[in-house]
């Protein structure tokens, strides 16, 4: 698999076979970017699960912070690593052990060794992207604001 791009079909395949997140990272301040990520996923009909130690047993965004990936007690089909790039190895061995779908690392993480370990695990695996953006680029959304989101053109296709 070719980490620095991926095609549409293969992000839009992750996010539709995706019904429940941990997220790796979450934070209880409204201004980083992994609540903000949190919130807009949950819009989305995601079940999002917070994982972070220091918050452990609290409420976040309506749902119970879990201190790891193997205290969570439903099954998760997404990890979504918002922790940095050597981080991400430990979280991913974390999220083939409960059995997750996919691992995917924020932007601007990146562990090819992780990656290879999940792909020969079974799992598909998406790096330095957000799921939050890719979900409102490939939804139209984006564009709402107006950004290129390569999905919608007014352009006419050439054969």
């Amino acid at each position: 698999m070719d980490h620095d791009t991926y095609t549409d079909d293969y992000i839009r395949g992750i996010l539709r076979e995706t019904r429940t997140i941990g997220l790796v990272g979450a934070s209880a301040n409204w201004n980083r970017p992994s609540f903000f990520a949190m919130k807009y996923l949950q819009t989305k009909n995601f079940r999002v699960i917070p994982v972070n130690p220091g918050l452990a047993g609290q409420t976040l965004l309506s749902e119970t912070v879990f201190g790891s990936l193997s205290d969570i007690d439903v099954s998760v089909d997404m990890v979504d690593i918002f922790r940095n790039s050597e981080a991400a190895g430990l979280v991913t061995d974390d999220a083939i052990a409960i059995g997750a779908k996919t691992v995917w690392m924020q932007l601007s993480v990146r562990n090819d060794g992780a990656a290879k370990t999940a792909e020969a695990a079974g799992l598909k695996v998406v790096m330095n992207r957000c799921p939050k953006i890719e979900y409102a680029r490939l939804s139209g959304e984006l564009s709402w604001n107006g950004f290129n989101s390569r999905v919608i053109t007014s352009k006419r296709r050439r054969m």
